[in-house]
């Protein structure tokens, strides 16, 4: 029994449990969403400093007392994976409570041979999952012997490789107790991040063309049309660090559509934000966008 250690709790979010219990809880009441019941959300995993607020919007969609598993998509920054991979750990530390691996859940995602393992040295060391793992917990905080988790990272995946993937996932998807939560930051603009684009918008705010190049990837996003954001991603090359997660999830949606004809999938943004307001070229921030799938 392998436990993950919160090797980012104390620095990237508190690792007092009554603190960031208190910060969660203030975010999370100070959220408006017109969701209780979402499939899917797509979440920030920055500090919690940063992205606490906008992630509250997400995470409070979701219904804990009808959720029993959680499955959680994020990309790998310091590891090259080609494909995706499942945690080896069977226990997830949080200063709250240790979240649990749903065991049964892995061990048929491994029967696809789609999936490799990812040791639980390169999982310390990777924040994208990490960062949802307070939320999870602090939502689930009543019913946290009712549920169990599962961490997927995402390598490089194309289309056509997100929709393999995404033959195996939909039955989890189509599941109304599994919940979906896509770890991603939007833009990551900066000299630093090697990437100064504002997509043609040179008379306006450095933050506002930033924005408008989010804002047209989020639209794209709700269109639940993966080939129509691969397309997004070509053109623009926006720094969003979870394009493949999202990618996987959006097939994923579109696998389920086609199996069932009659479902309806939407998928709204609730919430945007930036590290900071770009005005010079000098300049560097991050977005975070928090947004909610629902199938009926």
């Amino acid at each position: 029994m392998t436990r993950r250690r919160a090797t980012h709790a104390g620095s990237w979010y508190s690792g007092s449990r009554n603190q960031l219990d208190g910060e969660l809880a203030k975010w999370l009441s100070n959220a408006e969403t017109p969701v209780t019941s979402a499939r899917a959300i797509i979440s920030p995993h920055a500090g919690l400093v940063y992205c606490g607020e906008t992630g509250a919007h997400g995470f409070k969609s979701i219904n804990p007392a009808t959720t029993r598993r959680i499955i959680v998509l994020g990309p790998s920054h310091k590891k090259y994976l080609s494909g995706c991979a499942l945690s080896k750990c069977s226990k997830f530390e949080t200063p709250l409570y240790d979240l649990v691996t749903d065991t049964e859940t892995v061990s048929q995602l491994y029967k696809s041979e789609l999936f490799t393992d990812f040791d639980v040295y390169d999982d310390e060391n990777e924040h994208s999952l990490e960062m949802q793992y307070p939320y999870i917990a602090k939502i689930m905080q009543g019913y946290k012997d009712n549920f169990k988790i599962v961490s997927i990272i995402v390598g490089d995946v194309s289309l056509d490789h997100a929709r393999k993937y995404a033959k195996v996932l939909e039955p989890l998807l189509a599941d109304p107790h599994t919940v979906f939560v896509v770890s991603s930051d939007f833009c990551h603009w900066g000299s630093r991040f090697s990437y100064c684009n504002v997509n043609g918008e040179t008379n306006i705010p450095i933050w506002q063309a930033i924005t408008n190049l989010d804002k047209l990837g989020m639209n794209t996003i709700e269109s639940l049309n993966s080939a129509a954001f691969q397309s997004y991603l070509s053109k623009t090359s926006n720094t969003i660090c979870g394009r493949r997660p999202i990618l996987v999830l959006l097939a994923t949606v579109e696998e389920h559509s086609a199996r069932n004809p009659s479902s309806k999938s939407k998928f709204s943004f609730l919430h945007y934000s930036q590290s900071s307001k770009c005005l010079r070229p000098s300049d560097s921030s991050v977005s975070y966008a928090s947004g909610v799938l629902t199938i009926s």
